[in-house]
């Protein structure tokens, strides 16, 4: 279970590393990112020697030398080094997930890393051995140490200068320095080559502690150093007892317990007291003081982040729980239905709490299944980025709404759709920088992906500015396909949804990034899984842009309950924007036209009944369900609406996959089967 949880976190630091080796790519001095990719090494590295993996600790460590030397600045980022690094990413991960990784493979890597360390590879090894205790550390726990640092009295002679250093702790977190100054000399005795000096520091910091080391790791030879953690990051402090003064300083072996006890005695300020009756110097208050301080600070900072601690749960465990949450549903339907029909009000008073907390707990639970889709976004920097390259293209990709939240198994089944479009958009849209100088555009192309919320659905948006797709091309592959009869007349809106065909492409040439007709297929396939719907709009020179909608989970929605021909259908609610009543007069005033005047506006709708070849009379009064289906409003003619409906989506058979204007079907409160209708594909058909 360790080792599932080393590996879970691994991989979030490596996605982790990744963007950010892409950003320091165009911000090669920001030292935030240069720090971030150490502490993703340092920390893959401890945690690999923790748990078992020592490969993935020896290969890592070269490569966290390499960043130790761009931190102290004698090593340049360079994009050598970053795809290089991006290389090694790949083999860090395949090793993690215990894929065979050829050893000439590392061999190679390591050699380019030690070709880029150089002579200052040799002095690194000597001034620093492979950390022993590779423990791994939480983001975001702090651990408060406390620094003795007593230089050797001819350090000065070496040329070491002692703010730099105390400057570079400072850096790493909450540091108080506190200089012992006692041992200083009467000016006409003072020697200006000789350090008198020593320091405490109290660090409060997320850095382990071989990072602390590493400051002092040239002068380890010229000094005394003690590095104490006086707390502990897994047990937590309790923020309800701060250490005493007196037990600092008995600790640290500032004073002794029975002289501590004798000053107790006469109850004055304790520090006072003890320097007053010269037990101890002034600084060495101070220092204690300045650790008191930390302690408490740490207290105060971890019952905040105690108070919105988070908790790993297994997917699975996910999963199971929102199957129940869907049965808990179904079982409460059942019962508000039954409640009803026995009269009963104290069962109906009951029925209408269950049903309240039901509501509750689904909401609750989908919300635990959403995650930003900024993550699965991000990862295709690195494909952009590669793809570009090998091409000899100038691409630029831009992000929006990363923010927006999906259901985790729609985010999941999103990945594959989107690396094949942005590879066509890669490769067919964006030109060569020559092609669009020439055109008056910037060499540098621009892929753009959004994301926002629209109803119950979340829109992904995918953009270039590259050529645009060429509708006559379109149509002359599918007149040879045998998809569009000669001589029919399409728009080129009605032409470019051909691009979704199987074994379609345009392409004079198969490469290794195209060509073969499969890809924008698989994107089809991939979305109407998911229940979504896929558009494409293009304009010459100007690019293409391709909208999918999804719905925003998989599993429970509200719904509305409508029945036609003694037939019950659920409409997504989240679709519905309001109902009317229509009668045999407002039919006979369209003259056979399937519209509803409303508001002065004439809006189309579809009959159910007719849609789907119910026998029996139209009622003399029914309802029109006015829906929103994309940029377009049309309604849903039922005969009566009965009212709302939690819905436990199920999916539908293979028999029924290809079933038009139906997303699913739902188990009512009485054991029968109600049909999903999908606006979309309606509003699509008709």
């Amino acid at each position: 279970m360790e080792n599932e949880v080393y590996k879970t976190e691994a991989m979030e630091l490596l996605d982790d590393l990744e963007a950010g080796l892409l950003e320091l790519e165009d911000q090669s001095d920001n030292m935030e990112l240069i720090n971030r990719i150490f502490r993703a090494l340092h920390t893959i590295k401890g945690g690999g020697k923790m748990f078992g993996f020592d490969e993935v600790t020896a290969f890592t460590h070269d490569i966290e030398t390499t960043y130790d030397l761009v931190r102290s600045g004698r090593l340049r980022i360079s994009q050598e080094l970053v795809s290089l690094t991006l290389n090694a990413s790949d083999v860090i991960r395949r090793m993690i997930q215990a894929e065979t990784v050829e050893q000439s493979t590392k061999n190679l890597l390591l050699e380019q890393f030690h070709a880029l360390q150089g002579k200052t590879r040799e002095d690194q090894q000597e001034k620093r051995s492979v950390a022993k205790s590779g423990q791994t550390r939480a983001a975001g726990l702090k651990t408060i140490y406390r620094i003795n640092f007593r230089p050797a009295r001819e350090i000065f002679k070496s040329g070491t200068s002692i703010p730099p250093l105390l400057q570079e702790l400072a850096a790493m977190g909450e540091c108080t320095v506190v200089c012992h100054h006692g041992a200083v000399p009467a000016l006409d005795q003072l020697d200006i080559e000789v350090c008198y000096l020593h320091w405490d520091i109290i660090l409060t910091t997320d850095q382990p502690q071989e990072s602390i080391r590493d400051v002092f790791i040239f002068v380890e030879d010229l000094c005394e150093l003690k590095i104490i953690a006086i707390t502990d990051p897994q047990a937590g402090a309790d923020p309800e007892t701060h250490r005493l003064l007196g037990e600092i300083l008995v600790e640290r072996g500032d004073v002794t317990q029975e002289k501590l006890l004798e000053v107790l005695r006469s109850r004055p300020l304790l520090g006072e007291q003890l320097v007053r009756q010269r037990l101890v110097e002034q600084s060495s208050v101070e220092a204690a003081v300045a650790e008191q301080r930390h302690l408490k600070n740490m207290c105060t900072e971890q019952l905040k982040v105690s108070q919105a601690s988070s908790v790993r749960v297994a997917a699975e465990k996910l999963d199971a729980l929102v199957d129940l949450v869907g049965e808990l549903v179904i079982v409460q339907a059942r019962l508000s239905q039954h409640s009803s029909s026995i009269h009963d009000a104290a069962a109906i008073n009951i029925a209408e709490e269950v049903e309240r907390l039901t509501t509750e707990m689904r909401d609750i639970t989908m919300g635990l299944r959403m995650l930003p889709i900024g993550t699965t976004f991000s990862k295709f920097k690195r494909l952009v980025r590669d793809l570009s390259r090998e091409l000899g293209k100038e691409i630029e990709m831009t992000m929006e709404g990363g923010e927006t939240e999906l259901d985790k198994t729609v985010i999941e089944q999103l990945n594959d759709p989107l690396v094949h479009i942005i590879r066509n958009s890669i490769d067919h849209g964006i030109e060569l920088p020559e092609q669009r100088k020439a055109k008056g555009k910037e060499a540098t192309g621009t892929i753009s992906l959004q994301a926002e919320h629209a109803g119950a659905s979340v829109l992904i948006r995918i953009s270039d500015d590259g050529a645009g797709l060429d509708a006559d091309a379109i149509r002359r592959k599918a007149l040879e396909k045998g998809l569009l009869a000669p001589g029919a007349d399409m728009s080129d809106e009605e032409v470019f949804p051909l691009i979704f065909e199987p074994g379609f492409s345009t392409a004079a040439s198969v490469s290794d990034v195209s060509g073969r007709g499969v890809g924008m297929d698989v994107v089809k396939r991939g979305v109407e899984t998911l229940r979504g719907s896929i558009e494409v709009s293009s304009v010459p020179d100007r690019g293409t842009a391709i909208t999918i909608r999804l719905p925003l989970t998989l599993a429970i929605i509200d719904g509305l309950l409508v029945e036609t021909g003694g037939e019950r259908y659920v409409i997504p609610q989240a679709m519905v924007i309001e109902c009317f009543e229509q009668t045999r007069e407002d039919v006979a005033q369209a003259h056979g036209n399937n519209v509803i005047n409303v508001r002065g506006q004439m809006l189309p709708y579809v009959c159910l009944r007719q849609r789907f070849t119910i026998a029996g009379d139209i009622p003399a009064s029914r309802r029109v369900v006015l829906c929103e289906a994309s940029d377009r409003q049309i309604g849903l003619a039922v005969d009566r609406v009965i009212g709302n409906h939690q819905t436990v989506i199920k999916p539908l058979g293979e028999i029924y996959k290809n079933v038009d204007c139906v997303s699913g079907a739902t188990i009512l409160g009485d054991g029968a089967v109600a049909l999903i209708i999908d606006p979309l594909k309606v509003a699509r058909v008709a």
